[in-house]
Protein backbone atom coordinates (compact mmCIF):
# COMPACT_ATOMS: atom_id res chain seq x y z
CA UNK A 1 0.00 0.00 0.00
CA UNK A 2 2.90 2.53 0.16
CA UNK A 3 2.00 4.03 -3.18
CA UNK A 4 -1.41 5.31 -1.08
CA UNK A 5 -2.30 8.72 -0.03
CA UNK A 6 -3.34 7.16 2.88
CA UNK A 7 -0.56 5.58 4.19
CA UNK A 8 1.47 9.44 3.95
CA UNK A 9 -1.23 9.81 7.22
CA UNK A 10 -0.34 10.18 10.58
CA UNK A 11 -3.57 8.14 12.17
CA UNK A 12 -3.26 5.18 9.53
CA UNK A 13 0.74 5.16 10.39
CA UNK A 14 0.17 5.25 14.27
CA UNK A 15 -2.72 2.50 13.97
CA UNK A 16 -0.62 0.51 11.79
CA UNK A 17 2.29 0.45 13.85
CA UNK A 18 0.02 -0.19 17.43
CA UNK A 19 -1.39 -3.17 15.60
CA UNK A 20 1.74 -4.66 13.95
CA UNK A 21 3.36 -4.57 17.48
CA UNK A 22 0.85 -6.41 19.30
CA UNK A 23 1.82 -9.09 16.56
CA UNK A 24 5.79 -8.39 17.21
CA UNK A 25 8.17 -10.97 19.14
CA UNK A 26 9.99 -9.47 22.13
CA UNK A 27 12.95 -9.52 20.42
CA UNK A 28 11.19 -7.69 17.11
CA UNK A 29 9.59 -5.23 20.04
CA UNK A 30 13.24 -4.24 21.37
CA UNK A 31 14.78 -3.86 17.72
CA UNK A 32 11.58 -1.97 15.86
CA UNK A 33 10.62 0.82 17.78
CA UNK A 34 10.13 3.73 15.19
CA UNK A 35 7.81 3.48 11.87
CA UNK A 36 9.65 5.78 10.27
CA UNK A 37 12.94 3.89 10.25
CA UNK A 38 11.59 0.51 8.67
CA UNK A 39 12.20 0.61 4.92
CA UNK A 40 9.40 -1.55 3.21
CA UNK A 41 10.88 -1.06 -0.31
CA UNK A 42 12.01 -4.27 -1.12
CA UNK A 43 8.41 -5.90 -0.03
CA UNK A 44 7.01 -3.41 -1.91
CA UNK A 45 8.63 -3.67 -5.37
CA UNK A 46 8.46 -7.56 -4.69
CA UNK A 47 4.44 -7.26 -4.92
CA UNK A 48 4.84 -4.61 -7.86
CA UNK A 49 6.50 -6.81 -10.02
CA UNK A 50 4.38 -9.42 -9.56
CA UNK A 51 1.70 -7.26 -10.78
CA UNK A 52 3.79 -6.41 -14.03
CA UNK A 53 4.80 -10.31 -14.46
CA UNK A 54 0.99 -10.97 -14.08
CA UNK A 55 0.60 -8.14 -17.01
CA UNK A 56 2.90 -9.72 -19.07
CA UNK A 57 1.44 -13.01 -19.34
CA UNK A 58 1.28 -14.67 -22.73
CA UNK A 59 -2.64 -14.77 -24.04
CA UNK A 60 -2.85 -18.30 -23.63
CA UNK A 61 -1.89 -18.09 -20.04
CA UNK A 62 -4.24 -15.43 -19.54
CA UNK A 63 -6.86 -16.99 -21.10
CA UNK A 64 -6.63 -20.67 -18.48
CA UNK A 65 -6.76 -18.62 -15.79
CA UNK A 66 -9.93 -16.94 -16.89
CA UNK A 67 -11.35 -20.11 -17.43
CA UNK A 68 -10.32 -21.32 -13.75
CA UNK A 69 -11.68 -18.13 -12.43
CA UNK A 70 -14.94 -18.68 -14.73
CA UNK A 71 -15.04 -22.17 -13.25
CA UNK A 72 -14.83 -21.00 -9.72
CA UNK A 73 -18.04 -19.01 -10.50
CA UNK A 74 -20.19 -21.48 -11.92
CA UNK A 75 -19.52 -23.37 -8.67
CA UNK A 76 -19.56 -21.07 -6.24
CA UNK A 77 -21.08 -18.11 -7.76
CA UNK A 78 -25.14 -19.06 -7.54
CA UNK A 79 -27.75 -20.22 -5.71
CA UNK A 80 -31.18 -21.54 -6.37
CA UNK A 81 -33.99 -18.71 -4.59
CA UNK A 82 -37.53 -19.93 -5.42
CA UNK A 83 -36.32 -22.55 -7.65
CA UNK A 84 -34.54 -20.33 -9.77
CA UNK A 85 -31.10 -20.04 -10.29
CA UNK A 86 -30.14 -16.90 -9.60
CA UNK A 87 -26.21 -14.74 -9.55
CA UNK A 88 -24.58 -14.63 -5.98
CA UNK A 89 -23.02 -10.78 -5.52
CA UNK A 90 -19.14 -11.42 -4.47
CA UNK A 91 -18.70 -14.93 -3.06
CA UNK A 92 -14.84 -13.85 -2.03
CA UNK A 93 -14.20 -13.58 1.18
CA UNK A 94 -11.69 -10.00 1.54
CA UNK A 95 -8.60 -11.12 2.25
CA UNK A 96 -6.38 -9.71 5.61
CA UNK A 97 -5.21 -5.99 4.43
CA UNK A 98 -5.41 -2.68 6.07
CA UNK A 99 -8.61 -0.61 7.18
CA UNK A 100 -8.75 2.34 4.79
CA UNK A 101 -12.42 3.44 5.52
CA UNK A 102 -13.54 6.68 3.79
CA UNK A 103 -12.71 9.92 4.64
CA UNK A 104 -11.07 10.75 7.76
CA UNK A 105 -11.66 7.27 9.11
CA UNK A 106 -10.12 7.33 13.41
CA UNK A 107 -9.44 3.61 12.73
CA UNK A 108 -7.59 3.64 9.19
CA UNK A 109 -4.52 1.78 9.39
CA UNK A 110 -5.46 -1.10 11.75
CA UNK A 111 -5.05 -4.77 10.84
CA UNK A 112 -8.17 -6.13 9.31
CA UNK A 113 -7.40 -10.47 10.15
CA UNK A 114 -8.13 -13.38 8.03
CA UNK A 115 -11.76 -14.56 8.33
CA UNK A 116 -11.88 -18.38 8.37
CA UNK A 117 -14.20 -20.89 8.35
CA UNK A 118 -14.71 -20.77 11.92
CA UNK A 119 -16.36 -17.23 11.86
CA UNK A 120 -18.65 -17.76 9.13
CA UNK A 121 -22.65 -18.46 9.24
CA UNK A 122 -24.36 -20.11 6.51
CA UNK A 123 -27.89 -19.70 5.96
CA UNK A 124 -29.41 -21.81 3.60
CA UNK A 125 -32.65 -23.77 3.34
CA UNK A 126 -32.89 -27.18 5.85
CA UNK A 127 -32.90 -29.52 2.58
CA UNK A 128 -30.45 -27.91 0.40
CA UNK A 129 -26.66 -29.28 -0.22
CA UNK A 130 -25.14 -27.58 2.42
CA UNK A 131 -21.57 -26.21 0.91
CA UNK A 132 -18.49 -27.78 2.10
CA UNK A 133 -16.12 -25.78 4.71
CA UNK A 134 -12.40 -26.12 3.46
CA UNK A 135 -10.89 -29.17 4.96
CA UNK A 136 -9.64 -29.19 8.54
CA UNK A 137 -12.39 -27.10 9.47
CA UNK A 138 -16.05 -26.07 10.11
CA UNK A 139 -18.45 -23.46 9.93
CA UNK A 140 -19.45 -21.52 12.94
CA UNK A 141 -22.93 -21.97 12.35
CA UNK A 142 -25.68 -23.71 9.77
CA UNK A 143 -29.36 -21.92 9.91
CA UNK A 144 -32.37 -21.59 7.40
CA UNK A 145 -33.65 -18.26 8.64
CA UNK A 146 -35.94 -17.24 5.29
CA UNK A 147 -36.85 -14.15 6.85
CA UNK A 148 -33.42 -12.50 5.68
CA UNK A 149 -32.03 -11.89 2.22
CA UNK A 150 -28.02 -12.54 2.93
CA UNK A 151 -26.86 -15.90 2.57
CA UNK A 152 -23.13 -15.89 4.53
CA UNK A 153 -21.87 -13.44 7.29
CA UNK A 154 -19.48 -12.77 9.46
CA UNK A 155 -18.05 -10.27 12.28
CA UNK A 156 -14.67 -8.18 11.04
CA UNK A 157 -12.58 -6.93 13.95
CA UNK A 158 -11.84 -3.42 13.23
CA UNK A 159 -16.17 -1.86 13.79
CA UNK A 160 -17.32 -5.19 15.09
CA UNK A 161 -19.89 -4.85 12.40
CA UNK A 162 -21.65 -8.21 10.38
CA UNK A 163 -20.41 -8.32 7.04
CA UNK A 164 -22.99 -10.25 4.60
CA UNK A 165 -23.27 -12.25 0.95
CA UNK A 166 -26.28 -11.88 -0.82
CA UNK A 167 -27.78 -11.94 -4.35
CA UNK A 168 -26.10 -10.01 -7.12
CA UNK A 169 -28.02 -6.63 -7.61
CA UNK A 170 -29.53 -8.39 -10.85
CA UNK A 171 -31.43 -10.89 -9.07
CA UNK A 172 -35.19 -10.79 -9.16
CA UNK A 173 -35.72 -10.40 -5.22
CA UNK A 174 -33.42 -7.53 -5.62
CA UNK A 175 -35.13 -5.77 -8.40
CA UNK A 176 -38.57 -6.18 -6.61
CA UNK A 177 -36.62 -4.58 -3.83
CA UNK A 178 -35.56 -1.41 -5.54
CA UNK A 179 -38.88 -0.99 -7.67
CA UNK A 180 -40.58 -0.86 -4.21
CA UNK A 181 -37.97 1.63 -3.04
CA UNK A 182 -38.66 4.02 -6.12
CA UNK A 183 -42.87 3.47 -5.61
CA UNK A 184 -42.71 4.56 -1.95
CA UNK A 185 -40.76 7.64 -3.37
CA UNK A 186 -43.03 8.24 -5.98
CA UNK A 187 -46.20 8.15 -4.08
CA UNK A 188 -44.33 10.61 -1.92
CA UNK A 189 -44.34 13.02 -4.45
CA UNK A 190 -48.10 12.97 -4.17
CA UNK A 191 -48.58 14.19 -0.24
CA UNK A 192 -44.97 16.15 0.29
CA UNK A 193 -46.96 19.66 -0.46
CA UNK A 194 -49.00 18.61 2.69
CA UNK A 195 -46.30 17.34 4.66
CA UNK A 196 -44.13 20.55 3.73
CA UNK A 197 -47.56 22.57 5.34
CA UNK A 198 -48.11 20.38 8.02
CA UNK A 199 -44.18 21.26 9.27
CA UNK A 200 -44.34 25.12 8.63
CA UNK A 201 -47.36 25.07 10.81
CA UNK A 202 -45.68 23.14 13.48
CA UNK A 203 -42.72 25.68 13.58
CA UNK A 204 -44.88 27.42 15.81
CA UNK A 205 -45.92 24.95 17.92
CA UNK A 206 -46.53 24.96 21.61
CA UNK A 207 -44.33 21.82 22.08
CA UNK A 208 -40.79 22.12 22.26
CA UNK A 209 -40.47 18.50 20.18
CA UNK A 210 -43.22 19.05 17.62
CA UNK A 211 -41.01 22.32 17.10
CA UNK A 212 -37.90 20.23 17.37
CA UNK A 213 -39.79 17.68 14.67
CA UNK A 214 -40.70 20.11 11.89
CA UNK A 215 -37.17 21.87 11.90
CA UNK A 216 -35.49 18.70 11.62
CA UNK A 217 -37.59 17.54 8.64
CA UNK A 218 -36.92 20.88 6.86
CA UNK A 219 -33.48 20.35 7.27
CA UNK A 220 -33.77 16.73 5.73
CA UNK A 221 -35.89 17.87 3.33
CA UNK A 222 -34.24 20.91 2.18
CA UNK A 223 -30.95 19.80 2.32
CA UNK A 224 -31.07 16.02 1.59
CA UNK A 225 -29.60 15.27 4.99
CA UNK A 226 -29.05 12.07 6.40
CA UNK A 227 -30.81 11.60 9.89
CA UNK A 228 -27.93 10.37 12.31
CA UNK A 229 -28.44 8.02 15.02
CA UNK A 230 -28.17 5.16 12.84
CA UNK A 231 -24.45 3.92 14.13
CA UNK A 232 -23.30 0.46 13.92
CA UNK A 233 -22.48 -1.01 16.39
CA UNK A 234 -18.55 -0.58 17.66
CA UNK A 235 -18.23 2.19 15.51
CA UNK A 236 -16.27 4.85 17.09
CA UNK A 237 -15.94 7.62 14.50
CA UNK A 238 -17.77 10.85 15.72
CA UNK A 239 -19.99 10.67 12.66
CA UNK A 240 -23.88 12.74 12.88
CA UNK A 241 -26.73 12.42 11.21
CA UNK A 242 -29.65 15.30 11.24
CA UNK A 243 -31.26 14.20 14.60
CA UNK A 244 -27.84 13.63 16.14
CA UNK A 245 -26.69 17.09 15.10
CA UNK A 246 -24.80 18.71 18.56
CA UNK A 247 -24.67 22.40 18.63
CA UNK A 248 -20.70 22.67 17.67
CA UNK A 249 -21.72 21.55 14.63
CA UNK A 250 -23.62 24.35 13.41
CA UNK A 251 -23.12 28.51 13.33
CA UNK A 252 -25.87 30.91 12.61
CA UNK A 253 -25.68 34.10 10.73
CA UNK A 254 -28.12 36.89 10.58
CA UNK A 255 -26.55 37.91 7.52
CA UNK A 256 -23.61 36.14 4.88
CA UNK A 257 -22.85 36.10 1.38
CA UNK A 258 -25.77 38.70 0.72
CA UNK A 259 -28.28 36.65 1.75
CA UNK A 260 -30.24 37.21 4.99
CA UNK A 261 -30.80 33.94 8.26
CA UNK A 262 -28.01 31.86 6.85
CA UNK A 263 -26.57 28.40 9.12
CA UNK A 264 -23.26 27.21 8.44
CA UNK A 265 -22.90 23.43 8.75
CA UNK A 266 -19.93 21.54 9.39
CA UNK A 267 -19.73 18.16 10.91
CA UNK A 268 -18.34 14.61 9.94
CA UNK A 269 -21.56 12.52 8.00
CA UNK A 270 -21.49 9.02 6.64
CA UNK A 271 -17.84 7.38 6.69
CA UNK A 272 -16.61 10.45 7.87
CA UNK A 273 -16.95 12.46 4.82
CA UNK A 274 -16.81 15.96 5.64
CA UNK A 275 -20.79 17.93 4.87
CA UNK A 276 -19.51 21.88 5.34
CA UNK A 277 -22.24 23.99 3.50
CA UNK A 278 -23.71 27.64 4.06
CA UNK A 279 -27.17 27.77 3.25
CA UNK A 280 -30.53 30.30 3.60
CA UNK A 281 -33.14 29.22 5.83
CA UNK A 282 -36.69 30.31 6.60
CA UNK A 283 -36.77 33.05 8.73
CA UNK A 284 -38.65 30.69 11.54
CA UNK A 285 -36.51 28.21 11.03
CA UNK A 286 -33.82 30.39 12.14
CA UNK A 287 -35.38 31.94 15.05
CA UNK A 288 -35.99 28.22 16.08
CA UNK A 289 -32.41 27.23 15.87
CA UNK A 290 -31.54 30.06 18.03
CA UNK A 291 -33.91 28.87 20.54
CA UNK A 292 -32.61 25.24 20.52
CA UNK A 293 -29.28 26.66 21.10
CA UNK A 294 -29.90 28.48 24.27
CA UNK A 295 -28.24 27.75 27.29
CA UNK A 296 -26.36 24.72 25.81
CA UNK A 297 -23.06 23.86 25.71
CA UNK A 298 -21.23 23.67 22.34
CA UNK A 299 -21.55 19.37 23.01
CA UNK A 300 -25.20 19.76 23.75
CA UNK A 301 -27.65 18.03 21.65
CA UNK A 302 -28.98 20.12 18.59
CA UNK A 303 -32.90 18.52 18.92
CA UNK A 304 -32.20 17.24 22.45
CA UNK A 305 -36.32 16.18 22.52
CA UNK A 306 -35.76 13.86 19.30
CA UNK A 307 -34.71 10.61 17.47
CA UNK A 308 -34.41 8.86 14.69
CA UNK A 309 -36.96 6.35 15.37
CA UNK A 310 -39.26 9.08 16.98
CA UNK A 311 -39.18 11.19 13.48
CA UNK A 312 -39.48 7.88 11.73
CA UNK A 313 -42.72 7.40 13.71
CA UNK A 314 -44.19 10.85 12.93
CA UNK A 315 -43.22 9.89 9.17
CA UNK A 316 -45.10 6.81 8.95
CA UNK A 317 -48.03 8.00 10.55
CA UNK A 318 -47.95 10.70 7.24
CA UNK A 319 -47.73 8.24 4.93
CA UNK A 320 -47.48 4.81 5.30
CA UNK A 321 -43.91 3.22 4.68
CA UNK A 322 -42.51 6.84 4.81
CA UNK A 323 -39.00 6.95 6.34
CA UNK A 324 -36.27 9.93 6.53
CA UNK A 325 -34.18 8.02 3.77
CA UNK A 326 -37.72 8.37 1.31
CA UNK A 327 -36.97 11.69 0.90
CA UNK A 328 -33.14 10.84 0.33
CA UNK A 329 -34.36 8.99 -2.78
CA UNK A 330 -37.54 11.37 -3.60
CA UNK A 331 -35.51 14.82 -3.61
CA UNK A 332 -32.61 12.81 -5.95
CA UNK A 333 -34.78 12.00 -8.52
CA UNK A 334 -37.09 14.91 -8.73
CA UNK A 335 -33.65 17.03 -8.91
CA UNK A 336 -32.45 14.78 -11.51
CA UNK A 337 -35.50 14.66 -13.73
CA UNK A 338 -35.55 18.55 -13.29
CA UNK A 339 -32.07 19.55 -14.28
CA UNK A 340 -32.84 17.46 -17.04
CA UNK A 341 -35.70 19.11 -18.51
CA UNK A 342 -33.82 22.52 -18.08
CA UNK A 343 -30.23 21.34 -19.57
CA UNK A 344 -31.01 19.07 -22.47
CA UNK A 345 -31.51 20.50 -25.87
CA UNK A 346 -32.81 17.77 -28.44
CA UNK A 347 -30.73 19.66 -30.89
CA UNK A 348 -27.73 18.89 -29.12
CA UNK A 349 -24.69 15.91 -30.39
CA UNK A 350 -24.96 12.90 -28.26
CA UNK A 351 -21.47 13.55 -26.71
CA UNK A 352 -23.40 17.09 -25.37
CA UNK A 353 -26.41 15.50 -24.00
CA UNK A 354 -24.27 12.63 -21.76
CA UNK A 355 -22.45 15.78 -20.03
CA UNK A 356 -25.54 17.42 -19.73
CA UNK A 357 -26.92 13.88 -18.09
CA UNK A 358 -23.51 13.99 -16.14
CA UNK A 359 -23.87 17.53 -14.80
CA UNK A 360 -27.89 16.86 -13.52
CA UNK A 361 -26.06 13.76 -12.47
CA UNK A 362 -23.57 15.89 -10.20
CA UNK A 363 -26.32 18.58 -9.02
CA UNK A 364 -27.86 15.13 -7.04
CA UNK A 365 -24.36 14.32 -5.87
CA UNK A 366 -24.07 17.68 -4.53
CA UNK A 367 -27.36 17.66 -3.10
CA UNK A 368 -26.29 14.41 -1.48
CA UNK A 369 -22.83 15.48 -0.36
CA UNK A 370 -21.14 11.79 -2.29
CA UNK A 371 -17.08 13.27 -2.33
CA UNK A 372 -14.43 11.71 -3.38
CA UNK A 373 -10.88 12.03 -3.63
CA UNK A 374 -9.19 13.57 -6.66
CA UNK A 375 -8.45 10.02 -8.55
CA UNK A 376 -4.61 8.91 -8.14
CA UNK A 377 -4.44 9.16 -11.88
CA UNK A 378 -6.46 12.13 -12.72
CA UNK A 379 -3.53 14.38 -13.84
CA UNK A 380 -1.99 12.31 -15.87
CA UNK A 381 -5.17 11.40 -17.83
CA UNK A 382 -6.04 14.87 -18.22
CA UNK A 383 -2.89 15.69 -19.86
CA UNK A 384 -3.46 12.79 -22.31
CA UNK A 385 -6.44 13.97 -23.09
CA UNK A 386 -5.31 17.73 -23.35
CA UNK A 387 -3.13 16.42 -26.20
CA UNK A 388 -5.25 14.45 -28.06
CA UNK A 389 -6.98 17.78 -28.18
CA UNK A 390 -4.15 19.80 -28.94
CA UNK A 391 -3.34 17.01 -32.16
CA UNK A 392 -7.29 16.99 -33.55
CA UNK A 393 -7.16 20.74 -33.10
CA UNK A 394 -4.39 20.49 -35.84
CA UNK A 395 -6.12 18.15 -37.89
CA UNK A 396 -9.16 20.63 -37.63
CA UNK A 397 -7.06 23.56 -39.10
CA UNK A 398 -5.30 21.67 -41.73
CA UNK A 399 -8.71 20.22 -42.74
CA UNK A 400 -9.57 23.50 -42.77
CA UNK A 401 -7.41 24.75 -45.21
CA UNK A 402 -7.56 21.66 -47.61
CA UNK A 403 -11.55 22.95 -47.80
CA UNK A 404 -10.47 25.66 -48.76
CA UNK A 405 -8.30 24.61 -51.60
CA UNK A 406 -10.83 22.38 -52.87
CA UNK A 407 -13.19 24.69 -52.71
CA UNK A 408 -11.04 27.18 -55.22
CA UNK A 409 -10.06 24.35 -57.35
CA UNK A 410 -13.67 23.36 -57.86
CA UNK A 411 -14.12 26.90 -58.61
CA UNK A 412 -12.10 27.11 -60.92
CA UNK A 413 -13.00 23.52 -62.89
CA UNK A 414 -16.46 23.06 -62.02
CA UNK A 415 -16.66 19.52 -63.11
CA UNK A 416 -17.80 16.28 -61.32
CA UNK A 417 -14.21 15.02 -59.98
CA UNK A 418 -13.74 18.25 -57.90
CA UNK A 419 -17.06 18.72 -56.77
CA UNK A 420 -17.21 14.56 -55.43
CA UNK A 421 -13.16 16.08 -53.62
CA UNK A 422 -14.91 18.90 -52.33
CA UNK A 423 -17.47 17.17 -50.73
CA UNK A 424 -15.21 14.34 -49.29
CA UNK A 425 -12.88 17.53 -47.61
CA UNK A 426 -16.09 18.62 -46.33
CA UNK A 427 -17.36 15.04 -44.83
CA UNK A 428 -12.96 14.94 -43.39
CA UNK A 429 -14.00 18.46 -41.89
CA UNK A 430 -16.71 17.28 -40.00
CA UNK A 431 -15.85 14.47 -39.10
CA UNK A 432 -12.80 16.01 -36.96
CA UNK A 433 -14.50 18.81 -36.01
CA UNK A 434 -17.24 16.00 -34.58
CA UNK A 435 -14.09 14.15 -32.52
CA UNK A 436 -12.46 17.79 -31.53
CA UNK A 437 -16.02 18.33 -29.79
CA UNK A 438 -16.28 14.86 -27.79
CA UNK A 439 -12.48 15.17 -26.61
CA UNK A 440 -13.79 18.89 -25.65
CA UNK A 441 -16.89 17.63 -23.83
CA UNK A 442 -14.88 14.69 -22.29
CA UNK A 443 -12.00 17.34 -21.21
CA UNK A 444 -15.32 19.20 -19.31
CA UNK A 445 -16.64 16.44 -18.04
CA UNK A 446 -13.82 14.94 -16.45
CA UNK A 447 -12.57 18.62 -14.68
CA UNK A 448 -15.72 18.98 -13.21
CA UNK A 449 -16.44 15.32 -11.82
CA UNK A 450 -13.10 14.92 -9.93
CA UNK A 451 -13.87 15.37 -6.54
CA UNK A 452 -17.72 14.35 -7.33
CA UNK A 453 -18.83 10.37 -7.12
CA UNK A 454 -21.48 10.23 -9.22
CA UNK A 455 -22.11 6.57 -8.74
CA UNK A 456 -23.14 6.45 -5.15
CA UNK A 457 -26.69 8.45 -6.09
CA UNK A 458 -27.02 7.11 -9.65
CA UNK A 459 -26.96 3.68 -8.14
CA UNK A 460 -28.96 4.07 -4.89
CA UNK A 461 -30.96 7.19 -5.03
CA UNK A 462 -32.12 8.02 -8.82
CA UNK A 463 -35.32 6.13 -10.34
CA UNK A 464 -33.39 4.27 -12.88
CA UNK A 465 -36.52 4.80 -15.26
CA UNK A 466 -36.14 9.12 -15.57
CA UNK A 467 -32.96 8.25 -17.12
CA UNK A 468 -33.78 5.09 -19.43
CA UNK A 469 -36.90 7.24 -20.49
CA UNK A 470 -34.51 10.56 -20.88
CA UNK A 471 -32.73 8.21 -23.44
CA UNK A 472 -35.65 7.01 -25.65
CA UNK A 473 -36.69 10.70 -25.66
CA UNK A 474 -33.50 12.31 -26.85
CA UNK A 475 -31.77 9.22 -28.83
CA UNK A 476 -28.75 8.37 -26.28
CA UNK A 477 -27.81 4.85 -25.97
CA UNK A 478 -28.53 3.60 -22.70
CA UNK A 479 -25.33 1.80 -22.73
CA UNK A 480 -23.67 5.57 -22.97
CA UNK A 481 -25.65 5.61 -19.36
CA UNK A 482 -25.26 2.91 -17.65
CA UNK A 483 -22.72 -0.24 -18.12
CA UNK A 484 -23.29 -3.56 -18.49
CA UNK A 485 -23.58 -4.56 -14.58
CA UNK A 486 -25.61 -1.19 -14.17
CA UNK A 487 -28.19 -2.77 -17.34
CA UNK A 488 -28.64 -6.00 -15.21
CA UNK A 489 -29.32 -4.46 -12.05
CA UNK A 490 -32.15 -2.18 -13.85
CA UNK A 491 -33.54 -4.67 -16.22
CA UNK A 492 -36.76 -4.18 -14.73
CA UNK A 493 -36.56 -0.74 -15.61
CA UNK A 494 -35.42 -0.92 -19.05
CA UNK A 495 -38.83 -3.71 -19.35
CA UNK A 496 -41.02 -0.80 -18.05
CA UNK A 497 -39.71 3.06 -18.65
CA UNK A 498 -41.35 4.49 -22.09
CA UNK A 499 -39.88 7.74 -23.04
CA UNK A 500 -43.12 9.78 -21.63
CA UNK A 501 -41.96 8.25 -18.21
CA UNK A 502 -42.65 11.16 -15.01
CA UNK A 503 -41.57 10.39 -11.90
Amino acid sequence: MLDHEYTTKEVFQNNFFSDWRKEMTVEERKVIKHLDKCDFTEMHRYFVDKAAARKALPREEKQKLKEEAEKLRQEFGYCILDGHREKIGNFKIEPPGLFQGRGDHPKMGMVKRRILPEDVVINCSRDSKIPEPPAGHQWKEVRSDNTVMWLASWKENIQSSIKYITLNPSSKLKGEKDWQKYEVARRLKGVVDEIRSQYWADWKSREMKRRQCAVALYLIDKLALRAGNEKEEGEEADTVGCCSLRVEHIRLHPEADGQEHVVEFDFLGKDSIRYCNRVPVEKPVYKNLQLFMEDKDPGDNLFDRLTTASLNRHLQDLMDGLTTKVFRTYNASVTLQEQLQLLTRAEDSVAAKILSYNRANRAVAVLCNHQRATPKAFEKSMQNLQTKIKVKKEQVAEARVELKRAKADHKTRGDGKSRSFLEKKRRVLEKLQDQLARLSAQATDKEENKQVALGTSKLNYLDPRISIAWCKRFGVPVEKIYNKTQREKFAWALDMAGEDFEF
